[in-house]
């Protein structure tokens, strides 16, 4: 993936714990309310940028997983 599509990864999963973080304070609900249905679109901002990423790799299923290689025989 770009950087932008991981930029866009870390900073939704900031938001989001960020708002999870904030239903635990004396926070009215209106805020908490408004920024869950902007966490809501993020997430599906982040879903479409990640799924129409131009990203290719030379890895197939035969290569098993990258932090544990098999040899090929």
């Amino acid at each position: 993936m770009k950087n932008s599509a991981m930029f866009l990864v870390l900073f939704v999963t900031i938001f989001l714990l960020v708002l999870t973080a904030l239903v635990y304070t004396n926070i009215g609900f209106s805020w908490v309310f408004t920024l869950t249905v902007i966490g809501q679109l993020l997430v599906v901002l982040m879903v479409y940028k990640v799924l129409k990423d131009n990203y290719t790799t030379d890895k197939t299923f035969e290569d098993f997983y990258e932090d544990y290689p098999i040899g090929r025989e």
